[in-house]
């Protein structure tokens, strides 16, 4: 395969992609399993 510029500027799009959609399922994994604290 002939390493572009266009290359690696769509491999570095999609590894940040994955990144972000990898982050906000971790802070959704994490939210989901936290103990409500009870207010009383």
């Amino acid at each position: 395969m002939f390493i572009d510029t266009v290359v690696l500027a769509g491999i570095g799009t999609v590894a940040l992609m994955f990144a972000f959609f990898g982050g906000v399922g971790f802070f959704i994994w994490k939210d989901a399993h936290r103990v409500p604290v009870k207010a009383d």
